[in-house]
């Protein structure tokens, strides 16, 4: 079985962090950075099909979780912390379930359990309508991007995973194709029967309808530990919009 691709800093009580759908390790560089100083050794973690970790044509939620007990195995943790945001939280919550014993403390950033339909779509097909192979910079892929996305933070967010493949040749590190026939799978719930008797904290941004009120109860049967606290003054990106809220939020939780 091929181990996923990290980025682990500092030394200390393992925490292992999950990017969302189409991201990348690198996106939470900068947090990951604050929880090393808090004394975490982190473990910035690249998906199956996004960043540096491998392709595969499998892509599910248990699939996902199988990677991460993997890389638990590798690295020989008996247990450890997990942050997931978005997708990550879905695999961080799937793991927590099948792993019961190896999780010590979830965070699940802005997701709840439940089925979410297909809503990235749109981003999908304005990525499938670059030609990769007549662009030749990042700035003239955002402006052809532009005509579909309008959203600047968007594109950033995307254009992160350009990378020159070989001399001349840009290619995503996501795995597009895989990722555009999966959008079912991004969306599933967990199982009814699944569920994890440890401390849970689940952060929802104050501008983002990723979770309701009317989820608490859902969360609750999954996760019967379970807070739910709100980052203010952000949306989906909450860890991004409010890095300094999500910190010390998250931190109060870890040291609990």
């Amino acid at each position: 079985m091929t181990l996923l691709h990290s980025n682990i800093i500092g030394k200390g009580k393992p925490l292992m962090i999950l990017h969302g759908f189409l991201g990348m390790l690198d996106n939470w560089k900068t947090l990951g950075t604050q929880y090393a100083q808090h004394g975490y050794e982190v473990h910035l973690i690249d998906q199956r099909n996004h960043g540096k970790s491998f392709w595969s044509e499998e892509f599910n939620y248990t699939i996902l979780a199988e990677d991460l007990n993997h890389y638990f195995n590798y690295y020989k943790f008996s247990s450890a912390c997990i942050l997931g945001h978005s997708m990550g939280g879905k695999t961080a919550m799937t793991f927590a379930c099948m792993y019961q014993g190896l999780v010590d403390k979830l965070i699940v950033a802005d997701i709840a359990p439940k089925f979410y339909p297909p809503h990235h779509q749109y981003i999908i097909d304005a990525l499938e309508t670059l030609r990769l192979e007549e662009i030749t910079s990042r700035s003239q892929a955002d402006f052809l991007l532009a005509e579909h996305l309008h959203d600047w933070g968007i594109r950033q967010f995307l254009l992160k995973n350009l990378h020159w493949k070989e001399k001349g040749k840009l290619a995503f590190r996501f795995n597009l194709d895989v990722l555009a026939q999966k959008m079912e799978e991004i969306g599933e719930s967990l199982d009814h029967m699944e569920s994890f008797t440890g401390p849970t904290l689940f952060l929802k941004g104050s501008r983002s309808e990723y979770i309701t009120i009317e989820d608490l109860s859902e969360i609750k049967r999954h996760f019967p530990k379970a807070e739910l606290d709100t980052i203010d003054d952000a949306g989906h990106w909450l860890h991004a919009e409010n890095p300094q809220q999500f910190i010390e939020k998250s931190m109060v939780f870890l040291n609990s």
